[in-house]
């Protein structure tokens, strides 16, 4: 299907400008590299993502893990169970309350994640050396400064 010039002006020429489509447009770009990186790990970048969050948390609720990553807990669940199917993680009921579950990384997690930590730094200081520092710098807050707005609103 051949589109018209008319219909390119209509639809095309304001997708471009879509912060929607940009941002997963330059988050499947960034996401290859590091995937590619990750490679010998087996581990994807959310994979891995999730790892450290995990690690950052020590022992975090569903609930509380899926807020500080911005996911919803459905989407959280589905994605922790190929790494607990792996060994990576353990869910078990929680501590304070037996209906939340708690998300905790295990030996092999931790296992996993220290081959992988090398493996991103690398590809986390060629993405740094190719947009320069202070680039990288002002990306990063204004990423976070993005959620902050759209949280709050």
């Amino acid at each position: 299907m051949k589109t018209s010039t008319q219909e390119r002006k209509q639809y095309l020429e304001p997708a471009q400008g879509c912060v929607c489509f940009n941002l997963r447009k330059s988050a499947r770009a960034i996401t290859q590299l590091y995937e590619e990186a990750l490679r010998p790990t087996g581990l994807r970048a959310t994979q891995f993502s999730l790892l450290v969050a995990t690690r950052l948390h020590g022992v975090a609720t569903i609930n509380r893990l899926a807020k500080s990553l911005v996911m919803d807990r459905t989407t959280l669940t589905r994605n922790l169970k190929p790494l607990e199917n792996q060994g990576f993680l353990r869910t078990t009921p929680g501590s304070e309350d037996r209906r939340e579950r708690e998300v905790t990384l295990t030996i092999a997690g931790q296992d996993i994640l220290s081959k992988a930590l090398p493996l991103w730094k690398q590809v986390q200081q060629q993405v740094t050396k190719a947009l320069g520092q202070t680039r990288v710098d002002r990306l990063l807050k204004d990423l976070s400064a993005t959620i902050e707005v759209i949280e709050g609103s």
